[in-house]
């Protein structure tokens, strides 16, 4: 098929304005002009670009995160108010948005089992590819550390599940977890 019939079969959700996306993110209208014209480049970032390797469930569970109304998709929209929470947002709001990208199946608590399957994906992931090459329970062990987070337990009532205040206020007492939610901020 020719390029331009590839252009028509090819649907791009169109944001809803660019003025109105400023208002609710933390990106100028340039900034936001920038990320839509690369959202569907070709040579916009995949997950090819991990390597050898598998990115597949990370992958998943980014998406659920970013596909805040749960409709299955992610329009630029979704993503451009995910990522100006993750690069520009205050502390809370990122914490806020991590809460959320743990809280796989949406019912307000972090589970071990939840837990465990993201660390099992980052792992995937990663882990496999790094030096020294990482143990198969490393995946339990870190899970184990997020429960109890520096000697203090996250699951502060010890009832198996993390809210998202117990979340919260154990992160922010975390110097390290502290550190890193500055990792990213004014990327673009």
């Amino acid at each position: 098929s020719s390029d331009s019939e590839l252009e028509l079969s090819t649907i791009r959700h169109q944001p809803e304005g660019l003025d109105q996306l400023q208002l609710v993110t933390k990106f100028t209208k340039k900034e936001l002009q920038s990320l839509y014209r690369g959202a569907g480049s070709p040579g916009s970032p995949s997950s090819s670009a991990v390597g050898f390797a598998d990115a597949t469930m990370y992958a998943h569970f980014l998406f659920n995160a970013f596909d805040v109304d749960r409709n299955g998709a992610i329009h630029f929209e979704d993503f451009v108010v995910g990522l100006s929470i993750l690069l520009r947002g205050t502390v809370h709001e990122k914490l806020s948005w991590a809460f959320n990208l743990y809280d796989i199946n949406k019912d307000g608590y972090i589970t071990k089992e939840e837990m465990l399957a993201i660390m099992k994906s980052i792992y995937d992931m990663m882990g496999r590819y790094t030096y020294p090459v990482l143990r198969e329970d490393a995946p339990i062990e870190h899970v184990e550390k997020f429960f109890q987070v520096g000697g203090k337990k996250m699951d502060k009532n010890q009832d198996g599940v993390v809210t998202i205040e117990e979340f919260l206020e154990t992160c922010q007492k975390d110097e390290n977890i502290m550190n890193s939610m500055q990792l990213f901020e004014n990327v673009i």
